[in-house]
């Protein structure tokens, strides 16, 4: 499936929290930064998503903020 969104961070699924309709998806990714996902759980059980499965984290946004460390 082509989409437009060209920010990809390959990673492993580090862990899968579900709270009712909503679950929390921890993404470690390949430079061993973690990244958290926010999605349906829905979404979690239609793509079958389970703790070390490989997968991209894609990020689509219409803002970015700059923290000076």
């Amino acid at each position: 499936m082509a989409i437009s969104a060209r920010n990809r961070l390959e990673g492993a699924i580090q862990s899968v929290e579900t709270d009712g309709i909503v679950a929390e998806v921890e993404i470690e990714t390949d430079g061993g930064e973690v990244v958290t996902a926010v999605i349906t759980k829905n979404s979690v059980d239609r793509l079958g998503l389970t703790e070390g499965d490989d997968v991209n984290a894609v990020i689509k946004a219409t803002e970015v903020m700059i923290e000076d460390t």
